[in-house]
């Protein structure tokens, strides 16, 4: 079986050769219309993105939906100040900080309902009257130190929980501390109460001015908050763009100057990957698609499969050329031959890119479809238009007499690059069944290593580093990055302050708690606990609507009598008659405290668990999903180490899951083309041996690099399969059309290696230092993909120039075969 496709091939070359100024036209009026959707594109920052509709976060947006109440209602948010002193807790230093507050409360645009500090309770200490920051001011002033310190240690002991907003270093005998925490809440439109860090955000600009207003202070106070995160992480994706895009401009334009030697050819070449972007993002506008961290990524991507194109286009059209055919036979014998490979890579490309599209997380899906949309383009635009202006401006150069500067092709047959690219055709002559069995074997050991590559998901993934890179202080004062203070801040906050959300885990339960078995079922579950949780005795650490009542039983006599007339097996524990207990609870002082752990209509209450600080993010989650499913009601394991074990779980099932599905449509896109195309179904396997070998060296190499599967690296394996084939099938292809007639298979090799090799090696050192460049990303994680890509590139170009001849030399010994006498009717 084998299609005739030349027809239409020929009725594309018509176009360009005879039609060229009308393709020209056609490209760029869609150009032009894809360029408005620039305007449209969104920025979307922040982890948020990552864990929509994962199980374990929609249950932490019940929970704060149900009981992270905010005493100052909805549409409120919060912003953090940190003051640092030698002792904030001396009187200049409580002075600076209420002073501070009242400054912010001074200020319309603020918004502010309400501030809690520690200098608050320290003034309010002092005169119980002072229920107002000028007040509080007055109260401190008039004060004596020794009567501020006396104030300080009477609100640590009356109120312990106070200490949380004191550095670890506190000392409660002789109060001093080094650091303390004021929240200073907002009224803000558009924000629900305990906002989180989205891509973007209403508080950023308030945040921003409230840092302003604090500068005015000599104390030395901060200002930290999700405005301003959300801020920081946008701006990281601004300048990322701002470092990769000047480097990898500089670095492709050296390599693509060194393959083209020529200022015309070089021209069309950034046009037509200039058009590539273009499309590209205007699509990402028209869509409505946000440009996120992941889709930093498609640009190299896509000027990697562009510059390939670009330089094969060039490069076999100058193979006529140098043998003095005319530009138009010799554009006709160029896109006669280039565009079906141009259409296998395409589709082996778009392939392992949309293989991503099966992943839970919708940034991986956006990137899929996305980079696979852009390989189209890219297709399109090199495989027609590039040739289409190639054809015009070189007529236009022999109407006018213009200079021609190079029509050498890269490895041209005899010259020194062309004797390095053969010697796999050497290999493959001498011995390919050794050759062959050692690929399978180190395959083999590779891909079994590679299978221990960690998977990781973090919030520290998406955020610059606390130190600038040193290259950042060469850089000029234009394209420099800002200075980032977020990871700096989030590191001191943690090391600074007493953390509880990092070493606490939920289970929020959905049913009838009004079930006499309800509160057993809860007292039964925190007995003897899971060994990450941390124990008092034989019980969990668990802050529950248990110790609301218990806490509740303590003061009120009344109520114990009442737990006690219901509990039937002398536990502490009522089982019977819950309802009206919980609406004596309700009525009670205790009632805030009751709703933060159980809803007004009792069907849904949560378990917080503290564990162990040291345990491992996989060991908590699977204790916590174990604890979780013994509940006979809706039981959700939840927090934030099980959220982030969850995204990172999809991570690693996404990351094999579309690795294997890459492999199987590649494989049969390959098997099936080739059949079609040129009934030879068995070059459509060998062209996937290289790769194979490709991705096992890949995965070996984020192991021993201790790289780990992230959402970007995640989906380098996949990827890896769409660039790699790129080149083998570049190989596959010339030589089934050289191996035609009388020519040997030795022949056929070495024009098509030679040939074709040297365009795939110009392409492999633009597109390696193209895509390398992510590594000047402000984002950690994308230099890792940056240096992964470029790796993969490295080894498909190794690969198909070492193995693919042997893996072609072993079809010819029984592939043939296999073709001509089982598939051929």
């Amino acid at each position: 079986m084998k299609f005739d496709y030349q027809r239409y091939i020929d009725v594309v070359d018509d176009w360009i050769v005879h039609r060229d100024k009308t393709v020209i036209g056609v490209f760029l009026v869609a150009t032009l219309i894809l360029a408005g959707g620039f305007g449209m594109t969104a920025t979307d920052s922040g982890t948020s993105q990552f864990t929509e509709g994962v199980p374990a976060q929609e249950a932490a947006d019940d929970v704060n939906s149900n009981f992270e109440r905010d005493s100052f209602g909805e549409g409120t948010g919060r912003t953090t100040l940190i003051q640092r002193d030698q002792n904030v807790l001396s009187k200049q230093s409580l002075l600076a900080m209420l002073e501070t507050q009242h400054r912010l409360e001074q200020h319309d645009s603020q918004d502010v309902v309400g501030t809690s500090s520690f200098a608050q309770i320290v003034a309010q200490t002092l005169d119980p009257q002072a229920d107002s920051t000028p007040k509080q001011i007055q109260a401190i002033e008039r004060a004596t130190q020794p009567e501020v310190e006396q104030a300080a240690r009477q609100a640590l002991d009356q109120q312990p929980s106070s200490a949380g907003l004191l550095s670890k270093d506190l000392n409660s005998q002789d109060p001093s501390a080094s650091a303390t925490l004021t929240t200073v809440t907002h009224q803000v439109s558009g924000v629900e109460s305990g906002a989180g860090t989205q891509g973007t955000s209403p508080l950023t600009p308030l945040q921003q001015e409230t840092k302003f207003i604090v500068s005015a202070s000599d104390s030395d106070i901060t200002v930290f908050g999700s405005g301003l995160i959300s801020a920081e992480l946008a701006n990281v994706i601004t300048d990322s763009l701002t470092l990769v895009i000047p480097a990898a401009v500089v670095l492709i334009l050296f390599f693509l100057i060194i393959a083209y030697r020529d200022p015309f050819d070089l021209g069309i070449g950034l046009i037509s990957l200039a058009m590539t972007i273009v499309w590209t993002f205007g699509f990402m506008g028209w869509a409505r698609i946000p440009f996120t961290q992941m889709l930093i990524t498609v640009p190299p991507l896509l000027l990697a499969i562009g510059i390939d194109f670009g330089i094969h286009a060039v490069n076999r059209y100058r193979e006529e050329r140098v043998e003095g055919v005319a530009p138009t036979p010799s554009m006709r014998a160029a896109t006669d031959q280039l565009l079906p490979a141009f259409f296998i890579v395409t589709g082996t490309t778009v392939l392992g890119f949309a293989a991503n599209l099966v992943s839970d997380l919708g940034p991986i899906q956006d990137l899929g479809l996305v980079a696979g949309i852009g390989i189209i383009f890219t297709f399109l635009i090199f495989g027609i238009f590039l040739p289409a202006l190639k054809h015009f401006v070189d007529r236009q150069r022999e109407k006018y007499g213009l200079p021609t500067f190079s029509i050498t092709p890269i490895g041209s047959e005899g010259s020194s690059a062309s004797r390095v690219l053969t010697v796999g055709v050497t290999i493959a002559r001498r011995g390919p069944y050794v050759f062959f069995a050692l690929v399978l074997v180190s395959t083999a050991a590779m891909g079994a290593y590679g299978t221990g590559i960690d998977t990781r998901f973090t919030t520290e993934d998406f955020l610059p580093p606390e130190e600038s890179p040193d290259y950042v202080e060469v850089l000029p004062e234009s394209i420099a990055p800002d200075s980032y203070t977020v990871t700096e801040k989030l590191n001191y906050l943690e090391e600074t302050f007493e953390s509880g959300e990092s070493d606490t885990v939920t289970i929020y339960i959905e049913g009838k708690m009004r079930d006499g078995s309800a509160l057993e079922s809860i007292y039964r579950r925190n007995q003897n606990p899971p060994d990450s949780f941390v124990t008092n005795g034989q019980q969990a650490d668990a802050n529950s609507i248990l110790g609301v009542i218990n806490q509740y039983e303590s003061t009120s006599p009344e109520f114990r009598r009442l737990v006690a007339q219901n509990d039937l097996n002398n536990n502490g524990v009522p089982d019977q008659n819950l309802e009206l207990i919980y609406n004596e609870l309700f009525a009670s002082p205790y009632g805030d405290q009751a709703r933060s752990y159980l809803t007004d209509d009792y069907s849904k209450t949560r378990i917080i668990y503290s564990v162990e600080a040291d345990a491992s993010q996989a060991a908590v989650t699977e204790d916590t999903r174990a604890l979780a499913s013994e509940f006979r009601m809706s039981a959700t394991a939840t927090g934030g180490v099980v959220v982030m074990k969850a995204v990172s779980d999809i991570i690693a099932q996404s990351a094999y899951i579309s690795l294997a599905l890459a492999i199987i449509a590649s494989a049969l896109f390959l098997f099936f083309v080739y059949w079609l195309l040129e009934g030879r179904p068995g070059l459509g396997l060998a062209n996937l041996i290289p790769i194979l070998l490709t991705i096992a060296a890949l995965a070996a190499t984020m192991r021993y690099l201790d790289i780990p599967f992230n959402v970007l690296t995640g989906t380098t394996l996949s990827i890896g399969i769409g660039l790699g084939i790129d080149y083998s099938a570049h190989i596959v292809h010339r030589f089934s059309e050289e191996y035609r007639g009388d020519t040997s298979l030795q022949e056929a090799l070495n024009v098509s290696v030679s040939g074709t090799g040297g365009a795939l090696a110009g392409s492999m050192l633009t597109t390696t230092s193209g895509t390398g460049v992510l590594v000047l990303a402000v984002i950690p994680i994308l230099g890792q993909f940056g240096l992964l890509i470029a790796l993969s590139v490295l080894y498909s170009f190794v690969a198909s120039i070492l193995v693919l001849p042997t893996a072609i030399v072993l079809w010819k010994e029984g592939g043939e075969y296999f073709d001509a006498r089982v598939l051929t009717p």
